[in-house]
């Protein structure tokens, strides 16, 4: 499959013929041709024309969230494990605290930080359902799980699958049965060994190639694509190499035609980068890599650290001239 990675930018001297990114802030004049053993640079107006309308077409709103600025997703852990802060707080009043400042909130009774074992399916639900019971109405609710169950159990608005809909074979029927939006997520391998020994061909192109296969299979099962939200995974069976190559070539994701979660907030290549062996302290690596992201047009922050994240993507947005 070829890929066609747009050379995101923001600066405000935008030149004649650029193309808007997306519906979005950014703009972009060049976009970089990936097969497998060929890249080539070509000008945007030699674009076939249905690449050329999915990477420029707004993305249509959901939850009633529009994409013309970035999004913020709130983590809630209900989760005595979860690899930052699990155990660490009340889920509910976490949950009301990050409404405050959150677009949307997203909420896990099951870790899948590497090592993690399967949560029985009853345990989940019992974790996350007085959080959604109490915060339903006040946030858009999105229920980060594997299971069509407690998607089901949840009500959420919107499903953050990591497996995308492979765990469970019902998901995609579950989801569409719902009405619900799917955030789909590249996973290499279960959370208990995915990061023992992860290897790609060409980790940006095989990342790309197997999200459109899920988007595929999403759309067999009745979910429209404009109610599909796309996320590479960072972090799940892949090396801090790998990580890295995907933030570096996150715009290539715009090609799918859905907006895009970037879900990088505490993790261990921060820690490793930034020398923060602690999660709670990689709060500026975490935002150094939202806002990388965000210059890449991504249109949803998975964040722990919803405050701070909100400050400085007000100062980014300012700094770039397109403040909202």
């Amino acid at each position: 499959m070829t890929c066609y990675r747009p050379i995101a930018m923001t600066d405000p001297s935008r030149p004649a013929g650029a193309l808007t990114l997306a519906g979005g802030w950014c703009w972009f004049d060049r976009v970089e041709v990936l097969e497998r053993g060929r890249r080539e640079m070509i000008a945007a107006h030699d674009l076939p024309e249905e690449v050329r309308e999915r990477l420029t077409a707004p993305r249509a709103s959901l939850h009633g969230l529009t994409w013309d600025v970035p999004r913020l997703m709130g983590i809630v852990n209900a989760t005595p494990d979860s690899f930052s802060d699990g155990g660490t707080y009340d889920p509910v009043a976490q949950a009301r605290a990050l409404a405050e400042e959150a677009d949307l909130l997203d909420i896990g009774g099951e870790s899948t930080r590497p090592g993690a074992q399967t949560v029985p399916e009853e345990e989940e639900i019992r974790r996350i359902r007085p959080v959604t019971d109490a915060l339903r109405g006040l946030r858009p609710l999105s229920i980060d799980t594997r299971k069509a169950g407690v998607a089901e159990a949840s009500g959420a608005e919107m499903v953050n699958d990591v497996s995308a809909m492979l765990y469970d074979p019902a998901m995609a029927d579950t989801v569409a049965r719902m009405g619900a939006s799917i955030c789909l997520m590249h996973a290499q391998g279960a959370p208990e060994t995915m990061q023992d020994d992860p290897r790609y061909a060409d980790v940006l192109l095989d990342v790309y190639d197997h999200l459109a296969e899920r988007i595929a299979v999403a759309e067999a099962a009745g979910i429209p694509r404009d109610r599909i939200v796309v996320d590479p995974g960072i972090g799940f069976g892949k090396t801090m190499a790998h990580n890295l190559a995907l933030i570096r070539g996150l715009s290539a994701f715009h090609g799918l035609g859905c907006p895009i979660l970037l879900g990088v907030s505490r993790k261990g290549f921060i820690g490793r980068i930034g020398h923060a062996a602690t999660p709670a302290d990689r709060m500026p690596g975490s935002v150094a890599v939202a806002l990388a992201g965000v210059a890449q047009g991504a249109q949803i922050l998975r964040v722990h650290d919803v405050g701070a994240t909100r400050q400085a993507l007000a100062l980014w947005m300012a700094s770039t001239g397109d403040m909202k």
